[in-house]
């Protein structure tokens, strides 16, 4: 087609509304039923053993250099690779800090720590434990050699209240669910997060939390991003993002998106070639875009193995919370076969 105008995009639009979506979504169908779910159990208990089987060393690993310089007073009663022992085994099994430490109590033979549930909720805002996890997700990265990627991004919200699912209110209100909301006694009702993930390894390669909205979430994980160093080749986002100012933060990457209908052209030559994959070779943009199904299925499969509320309530330890269940994600995955 060579040069394209703003009524390429609305016609082509309209073709996906009438028909090019049902056919695809049929593709997709069809691939769905070819999955043979005992054996993705079958994989998962066995990356789940692995895990728990490696869990120990690179604990050691993550803590071996760390060094905090401590003035007088009481020493604490645990060090930092009990810590985070403690803390990631609590985010695996989904207990409240009361029933961990009464957990504590019963293995106290074998573990030799004998603590109370307040310490336990401590270690969501400690210092140590905070550089230990980022030690540890540091260390499954490099493990997996994660370093240049085709991504996928999308966000996910935990619940604050027992009363409110994330996905139910998500059917119900659209995109008006993206921002906080309060119950009837104005409390926050949701954590959001916002994850870049890997689709060779599955592994998460950065993430962002937020209490206010999943666009905020999403600027911090472009924060930690850019920290991180890795390179993006290919990224895949919701329509939610499909802005010019999201393809000009991924100017180096091939942007996957699907327009809204009021796009227009005038925005750059990221946006640009993002509109001419999709007018000019919809079927394969549409394969690509839709990879994003890997978030999807990623987040419902964290939630059902590490729960889908969060108990903390202040906002350093939400986010230290969602933080360990990103890191049980990458464990799991990064000793897949």
């Amino acid at each position: 087609m060579g040069q394209i105008w703003e009524k390429h995009i609305h016609d082509k639009l309209k073709e996906l509304d009438k028909y090019l979506l049902d056919d695809y979504k049929k593709i997709k169908e069809s691939e769905k039923q070819k999955r043979d779910y005992p054996k993705y159990e079958k994989e998962f208990m066995k990356r789940l053993k692995k895990a728990i089987k490696n869990l120990e060393p690179l604990i050691n690993e993550a803590t071996l250099e760390l060094r905090i310089y401590r003035g007088k007073g009481e020493r604490p009663k645990l060090n930092v690779n009990q810590k985070l022992r403690i803390i990631l085994i609590k985010q695996l099994i989904d207990k409240s800090n009361r029933n961990m430490a009464y957990m504590l109590d019963i293995f106290t033979m074998i573990s030799g720590i004998d603590i109370s549930y307040k310490t336990i909720e401590r270690l969501y805002s400690d210092a140590e434990v905070d550089m230990a996890l980022h030690n540890f997700f540091l260390l499954l990265l490099k493990k997996k050699n994660v370093n240049d990627v085709d991504a996928s991004g999308d966000a996910t919200g935990y619940s604050l209240i027992i009363s409110k699912h994330y996905c139910s209110v998500v059917q119900k209100l659209k995109e008006k669910a993206k921002e906080q909301i309060l119950d009837v006694n104005k409390r926050k009702t949701f954590a959001y997060q916002f994850v870049i993930i890997d689709l060779k390894t599955k592994m998460y390669v950065c993430y962002g939390t937020s209490l206010i909205s999943e666009r905020k979430a999403f600027d911090k994980a472009i924060q930690m991003l850019e920290y991180m160093g890795i390179k993006i080749n290919s990224i895949r986002l919701d329509r939610y993002y499909s802005n010019p100012c999201y393809a000009d933060i991924f100017k180096d990457s091939v942007f996957y998106i699907i327009p809204k209908t009021n796009s227009t052209l005038s925005h750059g030559e990221s946006w640009l070639n993002a509109m001419k994959s999709f007018v000019e070779n919809t079927i394969n943009h549409l394969r690509e875009y839709y990879k994003r199904e890997n978030s999807e299925s990623s987040f419902g499969c964290d939630k059902k193995m590490f729960g889908w509320r969060i108990m903390q309530k202040r906002e350093d330890r939400i986010d230290t919370a969602i933080f360990c269940k990103t890191i049980w994600h990458n464990l799991l995955w990064a000793y897949s076969d």
